[in-house]
């Protein structure tokens, strides 16, 4: 509906006690037997001098919807560019507004105290559980051969699971370093494939990689958290075979595996907050952020990220390196 439109639905009442008050105003000339000269004379000025009134209240409206439809975006930070009351019911409207947006600034503030006092304190946390993990790592060099590697497994689980938590709460602060600079492909696969390079043993699985010539515009640390998290999730849902880290043209980045795949109906969820799918019901152990953070972080350094996957035949992913194009959502 134009603003026009507008003015004369919120006017009706208005024009329609004018149009009455022109039917009295000709009744009484018709019965006083008044010069019908006067009467059209009369009309006119009262025509002129209408139109010009409402030309004036149309462009104040005009100008008043304008100013309001502008605030729109602003609304929840800055309410003192409000237009100029011009009665005492718009004086008491604004009046509200101005209460409920200083009660909403209040809400806003204590939520971010308490969320920074929780990052501050769930950092502090992972922190701190780093050192009994390192003085676990020592003491298991004194244990049997047979009961290390099972144990050293699962610190290594817990290690991974402490990581994804401060991942968490860095992509969550305001604070967050990005890097962006051109970084060698080739370094940031080595660094994760040198860290899970004992679960490739382990489970005796094939790993095909050559050599990447590469340079990427990128964030190191973020891209390797990536990397691995995906890597990860190749491991842990592959029982033989292999997993093959290749390029395609136009940089794109293809770790494929040949795991228990992703049933049909999940695949469009797997980077949705919390969701397991199947697999990760029948894994009993799945968080559901992996991928989730995968994909903001991806987002946030201007990449992509793609799963192609078949039940029973494997799972290919692929990153999409070509660009940066922001490093905010």
């Amino acid at each position: 509906m134009s603003i026009i439109a507008k003015y004369l639905k919120l006017q009706k009442k208005n024009f329609l006690l004018f149009g009455f008050f022109g039917f009295i105003f000709m009744l009484v000339f018709y019965v006083g037997k008044a010069d019908i000269s006067l009467v059209i004379y009369a009309f006119i000025l009262c025509c002129f001098f209408g139109s010009v009134l409402l030309i004036i209240d149309i462009y104040r409206f005009y100008k008043k919807h304008k100013l309001l439809e502008e605030l729109k975006p602003n609304i929840n930070l800055c309410i003192d560019e409000l237009p100029a009351v011009q009665d005492s019911i718009e004086e008491q409207y604004q009046e509200i507004i101005r209460l409920m947006h200083q009660q909403q600034m209040d809400l806003l503030s204590a939520n971010d105290h308490a969320k920074t006092d929780m990052i501050n304190y769930y950092t502090l946390w992972v922190h701190q559980i780093k050192t009994p993990i390192s003085a676990l790592r020592i003491l298991l060099q004194s244990e049997p051969i047979e009961n290390r590697v099972v144990l050293e497994n699962e610190l290594f689980k817990i290690e991974q699971y402490v990581e994804m938590v401060l991942s968490y709460l860095r992509l969550g602060s305001n604070t967050t370093d990005y890097k962006i600079e051109k970084y060698p492909l080739d370094r940031i696969i080595k660094q994760a494939i040198r860290k899970y390079a004992r679960l490739f043993i382990q489970k005796k699985l094939t790993l095909i990689y050559d050599y990447v010539d590469e340079m990427i515009l990128t964030d190191e640390k973020w891209l390797l958290f990536v990397i691995e998290q995906v890597l990860s999730n190749s491991l842990k849902y592959t029982k033989s075979g292999k997993i093959s880290i290749y390029m395609e043209p136009n940089q794109v980045l293809v770790i494929e595996d040949t795991g228990i795949g992703i049933a049909p109906e999940d695949t469009p969820r797997v980077f949705e907050k919390g969701f397991t799918g199947y697999n990760g019901r029948d894994d009993k152990k799945s968080t559901g952020l992996g991928l989730y953070l995968c994909k903001l972080i991806m987002n946030r350094l201007g990449h992509g990220i793609q799963i192609e996957s078949e039940i029973g035949k494997g799972t290919k992913v692929r990153l999409y390196l070509a660009t940066v194009t922001s490093i905010y959502e």
